[in-house]
C-alpha cells in the first residue's frame, strides 16, 4: 500500500466525550499447549470501527469470540459495555449478547426458515409482538437492499445475498455493537464490495461501535476512506483523499498486535513486517 498524504475527514455531527465499549486488558489463550493469543490489550470506543487484521491463523476468529464470550481467556480481562466478560456466568452472557449484532463468515442462516424468520429469529426470542417483528425485518432488508426476497429461502439465494440477510439478521434488533467475522470471505470481488458497502452505510447512519475481520486489504481502507452520502443514498469517496476517523485498525501476527492506531499511522509505518504485509 504506498504511502499517501491523507486528511482527517470531519465527523458529520458533533458527538459525546467517546466511552469504551470493548475493552482487553493483557489477554492471552491457549489451545492445546499452544498459544493463540499472547497479552493482548486494545480498547474500541463507543461508535469506532476497529478493523482487524492480519495473516491466516494469527487468532482474529478467537478474538471475536472472546469479545461475544464465546469463550474465555486464561488470563487477563475483557470488559464489553463496562462488564466484564471474561468471568461473566452464561445466563448474564446472554443477556448481554442481546446488545450484540453478529455476522458469521459463512452467514449461519437456518436453510429450513425462510428469510424473514432467519431475521426475525432473535426478535422471536425476546417475545417483541408479531406486528412489531415484521415491521422490523421489512426495515432491515430494505436497509441491505433485498425487501424483494423476504419470502425466499436461504438455498433459492446466492452467497451475497445470504451475507446481506446475516446483516439483516444483525442489525434488526439495533444492536450497540457489530462483529462482523469476516464477511467478505469466500465472495468475489464485486459482491465483497457490496456487503463493505453496506457496512459502511450501517456505521455512518447508526455510528454503530464494531469490530471487523477481514483478509483482503482492499476492504479495509474502502472503509477507512469511503463515506454514505444520505443525499444520495450512494458510497463515495471521502473529498480530499479523507479518511473516516472513527475507523482504525488492529494488525494481528503470531498472537501479538503488531498496530493498533489510524489508518493514516498504518500507511506511514515504518515498520518493516508491515510494510511487507500491506505491499
Amino acid at each position: 500500500m504506498p504511502a499517501e498524504t491523507l486528511t482527517t475527514a470531519q465527523p458529520s455531527t458533533a458527538t459525546a466525550e467517546p466511552q469504551s465499549v470493548v475493552v482487553f486488558d493483557h489477554v492471552s489463550i491457549r489451545f492445546d499447549l499452544k498459544c493463540v493469543l499472547e497479552d493482548i490489550s486494545f480498547t474500541v470506543q463507543h461508535g469506532e470501527t476497529r478493523i482487524i487484521l492480519g495473516p491466516a491463523g494469527g487468532g482474529k476468529s478467537v478474538l471475536m469470540k472472546l469479545a461475544n464470550g464465546l469463550i474465555q481467556p486464561d488470563s487477563g480481562t475483557i470488559h464489553v459495555f463496562g462488564e466484564e466478560v471474561s468471568s461473566m456466568p452464561e445466563s448474564e452472557l446472554f443477556k448481554l449478547r442481546g446488545r450484540i449484532g453478529m455476522v458469521f463468515q459463512e452467514s449461519a442462516l437456518f436453510d429450513s426458515l425462510s428469510v424473514e424468520d432467519n431475521v426475525a429469529y432473535r426478535l422471536h426470542e425476546e417475545h417483541v409482538p408479531e406486528a412489531e417483528i415484521h415491521a422490523r425485518v421489512v426495515e432491515a432488508l430494505r436497509f441491505v437492499e433485498l425487501e424483494h426476497a423476504i419470502d425466499k429461502f436461504p438455498p433459492e439465494l446466492s452467497g451475497g445475498m445470504r451475507r446481506r440477510v446475516s446483516i439483516a439478521r444483525a442489525i434488526v434488533t439495533n444492536p450497540d455493537l457489530i462483529l462482523y467475522d469476516s464477511p467478505t470471505g469466500g465472495l468475489d470481488p464485486i459482491t465483497s464490495t457490496t456487503i463493505i458497502d453496506l457496512v459502511i452505510k450501517q456505521r455512518d447512519v447508526t455510528q454503530t461501535t464494531s469490530l471487523l475481520i477481514t483478509h483482503r486489504l482492499q476492504d479495509a481502507f474502502l472503509l477507512a476512506r469511503n463515506r454514505f452520502n444520505p443525499k444520495t443514498g450512494a458510497i463515495e469517496p471521502i473529498p480530499n483523499n479523507g479518511i473516516d476517523p472513527r475507523t482504525k485498525f488492529l494488525v494481528l501476527n503470531e498472537g501479538r498486535i503488531v498496530f493498533d492506531g489510524t489508518t493514516e499511522e498504518l500507511v506511514h509505518t515504518t515498520d518493516p513486517w508491515l510494510k511487507d504485509y500491506l505491499s
